[in-house]
């Protein structure tokens, strides 16, 4: 049997839109030659819709579109992720995760996701019903066992058995032929890797093909990577390229070269996700250009790298605003990151505005000293510039923060945290260096003098990040044990760290929680991103 996988890209609640992908797709696989299409989850949906489904008009839509594609569907069936009423039950939540069997201008079989992730960045038994049942579909001679994302995902790849139920198990035991997969699964670091050994070990484990299909592209903050695969009991692999909206036909009855995708390296792939977050935040938004500050620093000289990049360096407008505390070589190397990416870079001192706001506050402020007021002053003004521009132009203004900073609360509210994006929020400091050392590997994209010289806010005199905070290789250390792996102090202390230095920065990640609850949203590249998959209080005065 020969087929078709189309890893397409769909927009959230664009039923005309993903309807009109969807057939696009369909008939390019035709034209192929396959003789069954599948689709990834949610594709005539997009993914995640969340509260969205509580519309009272949003799954009536939704089946209509189905109706649609069906009705253009002939001989070759299509296999479509889609919402649905939970019907004919008298409990339970009011929809269904489903997947539609089309074929001959009709809906032939409905499949409704057996487990329902709700963990992480996963919310499902918000929404869905679950599957009592997991029935092949019997087409043309074949019994089908279609599957939805988390169904196919075994204890082993989980960090805990989470299910009393194996879906795939229970298909294999009614005799498929292959399992199919529809998964709209996103990405962080090592995910392709992870998923390609679990999808080959549920291949062995049945002893039958394993078809999966992957979303591609970005919704909010979640970045889908594709690498759709098809898996075969004997290990072998054909894996469909990450990141594009692509379409392939496999004959399944055996692969003529397994062709497992040859990992990127992590630098290709934090870039990849990068580009691809931006450029799909910014065109379903409905943003064509982009603005940033540029101060001549590492951060914003990767943002602006990955938004000429995502959207073509003619949309992507750089500000330098020098204060009193800015050296000339801030500016000059901010001018010459334009010119190396050939963007647009304005200059607008704000040394003239400072004055008149602290002359504005003189009396209230006399006999203080100045301290953090004076250095927040400097950023909120650049905030106030940049969103200038940004109305003015209609340009998304992006945020350059780093995860290293925004977890310590190194940065500034209604400041440098203005705007509509975080593209770098999930990216600590020390991958900051590294994925700009990667950009440079054959020629100077980000000036080396930004990468070398010791990173700065410059918001009073001879300031460094230093002074402040602890060396970034051992800052993310900790953060990566302390965010990421839930680990106490008295844990990390025990790898070997400090105890005053973890204990400070435990102190101030706890602290900075109402900060980072009014962040703008960031592209999500590690397992645990702050936001969409991280659910802490503001007020609790839990320690450990």
């Amino acid at each position: 049997m020969r087929i078709g996988l189309a890893q397409i890209n769909a927009v959230v609640g664009d039923f005309p839109g993903n309807a009109k992908r969807l057939l696009h797709a369909y008939r390019e696989c035709l034209e192929k030659g396959a003789e069954l299409v599948v689709t990834p989850e949610m594709s005539l949906v997009g993914y995640p819709p969340r509260d969205l489904v509580f519309k009272s008009q949003f799954v009536p839509k939704c089946l209509q579109a189905l109706d649609y594609l069906a009705s253009e569907t002939r001989e070759v069936p299509l296999l479509v992720g889609y919402v649905d009423f939970n019907e004919g039950e008298a409990t339970g939540k009011p929809y269904r995760n489903a997947a539609a069997f089309l074929h001959d201008g009709e809906v032939r079989a409905r499949v409704w996701k057996t487990l329902l992730p709700t963990y992480d960045v996963f919310d499902e038994r918000r929404y869905f019903e679950a599957s009592k049942s997991c029935d092949p579909i019997e087409w043309n001679g074949h019994r089908l066992g279609v599957t939805i994302c988390e169904d196919i995902w075994t204890e082993d790849f989980l960090k805990r058995p989470l299910y009393d139920r194996d879906p795939a198990e229970e298909l294999v035991e009614k005799g498929v032929d292959l399992i199919i997969n529809l998964s709209a699964s996103p990405f962080h670091l090592g995910k392709p890797v992870e998923r390609r050994e679990m999808l080959r070990g549920v291949s062995e484990e049945g002893k039958v093909p394993v078809i999966y299909c992957n979303s591609v592209g970005a919704n909010d903050q979640l970045v889908f990577d594709g690498h759709s695969l098809v898996a075969w009991p004997d290990g072998g692999v054909i894996e469909m390229a990450g990141f594009e909206e692509k379409c392939r036909v496999v004959d399944i009855s055996r692969p003529a070269v397994s062709t497992a995708m040859e990992d990127a390296c992590e630098e290709e792939q934090l870039w990849k996700a990068l580009v691809l977050g931006l450029r799909d935040y910014a065109g379903k938004t409905g943003f064509s250009s982009v603005c940033l500050g540029l101060s001549g620093g590492i951060d914003s000289a990767l943002t602006a790298a990955v938004a000429a990049e995502a959207l073509g360096a003619e949309h992507v407008h750089g500000l330098t605003m020098p204060s009193p505390y800015s050296s000339g070589g801030s500016v000059d190397d901010s001018f010459a990151l334009a010119k190396s990416l050939g963007i647009r870079c304005d200059e607008v001192g704000i040394s003239d505005v400072f004055d008149f706001v602290k002359g504005a506050m003189a009396g209230l402020f006399e006999g203080r000293e100045e301290d953090v007021t004076e250095e927040n002053m400097q950023a909120r003004i650049r905030g106030l510039l940049l969103m200038a521009l940004s109305n003015k132009f209609n340009h998304l203004l992006l945020t350059t923060g780093n995860k290293s900073e925004l977890a310590v609360g190194y940065c500034t509210i209604y400041g440098d945290m203005c705007g509509g994006l975080a593209v770098i929020s999930d990216l600590p400091k020390s991958k900051v260096y590294q994925l700009c050392r990667w950009l440079n590997r054959e020629r100077e994209v980000i000036p080396w003098n930004t990468i070398d010289k010791p990173p700065s806010a410059e918001l009073r005199p001879d300031q460094k990040d230093q002074d402040t905070l602890p060396e970034y290789e051992v800052l993310d250390g900790i953060l990566e044990a302390y965010v990421e792996r839930h680990l106490s102090a008295e844990e990390i202390v025990g790898m070997g760290y400090e105890e005053t230095v973890v204990r400070w920065v435990q102190r101030r990640v706890d602290l900075n929680e109402w900060k980072r609850q009014q962040a703008a949203p960031g592209i999500r590249v590690t397992s645990k991103a702050f936001g969409i998959g991280r659910r802490m209080p503001i007020v609790q005065r839990f320690g450990g």
